[in-house]
């Protein structure tokens, strides 16, 4: 059988990725006196005069939602909210393996912005985190700002976020793996949606150099026809010297190219036109915008995609869980871009120097000392932008 026959069995097995246990057992009277009625009533009472003492009474404190309407699932699209569930289940199945947070999954029936913002802020208060997930753009990008405006708790794209994070760190490493640095550098981003978006923001505000985006049209610049509000907004910060054309004439001098896009886009001509020591992401999915070896082969010093058969996978399972236990750990009221920026910084100091190269540029998937040293960078840069509750 293949991965998917395999998967599907497996899933078939499993009825579910995660379940609900008690943290004590009700085994006695004087437990359920305790636990449920009629001693509950203290909690209750203590929270209803001090609500920030949920954090404190209940699981509230290391609890997570991670939501959906699953109009973006994975490469698959619009599927529905069923079909996006066991994606769900599985974010939250990660969250508890690779930090210890628990989460609950939750699909939402609807298409419509004001429903999915209405539903999510009523439910806000049963967690200490938002985890928006599968959303299509640009629905994702109005959602999670209103979201952020109306609700005292972390709301976190993560499409766009976690991305945007794992990139970054990625870009870091490879940057020190050829000894360069940031500052100058032209970046093309390919795939102007919800993760092309959040990536070139934070590339911008961490100041690796100009950035130009690029579409199914080709490059985003002032004045384009056909654009969305967000591509507008982002038409007028990136592209400095107004550049026009397709993703060819972008990527012609450039000296990182990252895809969140589709199959097969970047070719090995492309790769060659590129400045010396060129950086390649191409994280479309399962099938990269070029094969590694494809671009390696055309002169790329360092390439990234990804998926875990290849080399440097970059992979926000190194992002999200660290960064919702750092803001979980300070009851953060907000995830920020100081945040964001110290969990890039903390995902790339994982990877011991001794071990760094061209082609090892990320720590390992499954290395516990990522979460937890995210979570220390997020949690203190929580603390010194004020809004830590604790």
């Amino acid at each position: 059988m293949d991965i998917k026959e395999r998967s599907l069995q497996k899933h078939s097995e499993l009825h579910g990725k995660i379940e609900v246990i008690s943290r004590e057992r009700i085994d006695s009277a004087e437990a359920l006196s305790l636990l449920y009625t009629p001693g509950v009533a203290a909690p209750c009472l203590a929270i209803a005069e001090d609500e920030e003492r949920a954090y404190e009474l209940t699981r509230k404190q290391n609890l997570v939602a991670v939501i959906s309407d699953g109009t973006a699932v994975l490469g698959l699209g619009d599927i529905g909210p069923s079909a996006a569930m066991p994606v769900m289940e599985g974010k939250c199945a990660l969250f508890k393996e690779f930090a210890g947070v628990d989460a609950f999954p939750l699909v939402l029936d609807t298409k419509d912005e004001d429903e999915l913002v209405r539903t999510i802020y009523l439910l806000s208060k049963s967690f200490g985190g938002i985890n928006l997930e599968d959303i299509a753009a640009p629905r994702c990008f109005a959602v999670e700002r209103r979201l952020k405006e109306l609700c005292d708790i972390p709301v976190f794209h993560d499409d766009q976020h976690g991305t945007a994070v794992v990139v970054a760190a990625a870009l870091l490493n490879a940057l020190k793996a050829l000894g360069k640095h940031k500052g100058g550098l032209r970046l093309v981003i390919n795939g102007a949606g919800a993760a092309g978006i959040a990536i070139a923001k934070l590339l911008l505000s961490m100041e690796f150099g100009d950035v130009v985006l690029c579409d199914i049209n080709g490059i985003v610049y002032e004045g384009a026809e056909g654009l969305t509000a967000p591509q507008r907004e982002m038409a007028k910060i990136t592209n400095r010297a107004g550049l026009r054309g397709t993703l060819c004439d972008a990527v012609r001098g450039a000296d990182v190219f990252v895809g969140v896009s589709r199959p097969g886009l970047l070719t090995g001509e492309m790769v060659r036109s590129m400045n010396a020591g060129a950086i390649v992401f191409a994280m479309a999915n399962p099938t990269p915008e070029i094969m590694p070896d494809e671009a390696l082969a055309a002169g790329a010093a360092v390439v990234g995609t990804g998926r875990s058969d290849f080399k440097n996978q970059i992979n926000n399972v190194l992002a999200f869980p660290g960064i919702f236990k750092g803001a979980l750990r300070c009851r953060a009221r907000e995830i920020t871009e100081g945040m964001k920026v110290a969990a890039a910084y903390a995902i790339a100091a994982s990877l011991p120097a001794g071990e760094l190269s061209t082609g090892r540029i990320m720590p390992d998937a499954f290395d516990q000392q990522v979460a937890r040293n995210v979570a220390d960078a997020v949690e203190r840069a929580a603390r010194l932008e004020g809004v830590s509750r604790c």
